[in-house]
């Protein structure tokens, strides 16, 4: 059993900053590939950044420049720092991770997890 739980969301003048917070939970033996996605209303999910299981990063062309994706392995958390703030950036995010677990037969695998997402909004 493992969730990932989003939190630093909220209402933001254009130019300013946010950092958003994901911390997986639960019985969890490694963590792959960590990802930031973001979905506005009535358009689809789209990937904004992420960081690969061996450390490395990419970025949307439309964030980079301005967004940082970090990860603390100790706290099992991923970070998006957002800075430069457009509105065109208002969208709920999600965190995607890989998560390495043993089933109950002590077996290794890996599960596809999203948390439930935070709500950004970029406005005067």
């Amino acid at each position: 059993q493992v969730q990932l739980v989003e939190s630093g969301g909220g209402l933001v003048q254009p130019g300013g900053s946010l950092r958003l917070s994901c911390a997986a939970s639960g019985s969890i033996v490694a963590i792959g590939a960590l990802g930031w996605y973001r979905q506005a209303p009535g358009k689809q999910r789209e990937l904004v950044a992420v960081n690969t299981g061996g450390g490395s990063t990419n970025y949307a062309d439309s964030v980079k420049g301005r967004f940082i994706i970090s990860r603390d392995n100790a706290k099992n958390t991923v970070y998006l720092q957002m800075s430069s703030l457009k509105p065109e950036d208002t969208a709920t995010y999600y965190c995607n991770a890989n998560i390495g677990v043993r089933d109950g037969s002590g077996f290794y695998r890996h599960l596809d997890v999203w948390g439930q997402g935070t709500l950004v909004t970029v406005s005067s």
